[in-house]
């Protein structure tokens, strides 16, 4: 099932721009050392410390004539995660199937459609209330209206309801997003530059109409070289992050990721906090 055609599902609106805000800005202590096989056979293995407590996993992926995949994760807390995708049930149509052991009323069903003006995913679990969550999109790749709903059986309402427009242009694109049932609201945009080699800026505006609280965040992702990437963002709250990503051979990724509150400015900056996260991904063929 091709994600390149038609206009995406929902959770794609404005994912490029949150990416760059987001995705690899971590304040914990991560180390994943990773292997793969040409069967279709990858290993893995995770280590986090947060708070000083530690945790971690071991997953194994196996991958089937590219239509199914299965993905087993044992985590320190004596719980099993399994995962079945099946592409192409249908045309154009994918099911996940996931459960965990012991929490047997943990499995969740979930089907996706995406065609080319039209794409929906509907979700439920396994249990004698469960919560039913559908989301749908309609458009084209440059442009998609879309809207996403959970409902509880169990109290017989609706407990989630966003919706989200995106506009993407050859070197640009902008989406807004209501969400938290109409109690936020945030517009993004990101907009691609050659001089950062490939990279992009991005703004965020933020904005919560209960307590009339507003968040601007801007940030810059640069391509340094085809193997070093480098991101920063800062928010008007005084938040400063930076990620310097690098990937040491194929598949293999040294992360850095620091982040400064500053809160004061008299003078002189006063850095409140500062921390350094770092992940080592080995493969190992």
């Amino acid at each position: 099932m091709s994600t390149n055609k038609g206009p995406g599902f929902f959770s794609a609106i404005g994912s490029k721009a949150r990416d760059v805000l987001t995705k690899d800005y971590n304040a914990d202590h991560k180390l994943t050392i990773s292997s793969s096989s040409n069967p279709g056979v990858d290993l893995s293995s995770t280590l986090v410390k947060s708070r000083g407590l530690s945790s971690g996993n071991v997953a194994a992926l196996f991958k089937y004539k590219d239509k199914t995949v299965v993905d087993v994760k044992v985590d320190t807390e004596s719980s099993v995660l399994t995962t079945f995708t099946i592409s192409d049930i249908l045309p154009s149509a994918k099911a996940i199937a996931s459960i965990r052991v012991p929490d047997y009323n943990s499995g969740k069903l979930e089907v996706q459609y995406l065609h080319d003006h039209v794409a929906f995913t509907t979700a439920v679990g396994f249990n004698r209330s469960p919560t039913i969550d559908f989301s749908a999109t309609i458009g084209t790749p440059g442009i998609a209206f879309g809207a996403e709903t959970s409902y509880s059986t169990a109290i017989g309402k609706l407990t989630k309801y966003n919706a989200g427009v995106c506009l993407k242009l050859p070197n640009s694109n902008a989406s807004v997003i209501l969400a938290d049932k109409g109690d936020s609201m945030k517009v993004l945009y990101l907009h691609q530059l050659e001089k950062l080699n490939g990279g992009a800026v991005v703004g965020e505006i933020s904005r919560r109409f209960s307590t009339n609280e507003n968040t601007l965040t801007v940030g810059c992702l640069y391509v340094v070289d085809t193997q070093t990437v480098v991101k920063a963002k800062l928010s008007n709250h005084g938040n400063l992050g930076a990620v310097l990503q690098h990937e040491i051979t194929d598949k293999s990724f040294l992360t850095i990721s620091g982040f400064v509150d500053i809160s004061q400015v008299s003078g002189m900056v006063h850095i409140i906090y500062t921390k350094v996260h770092y992940q080592c991904g080995i493969i190992i063929n």
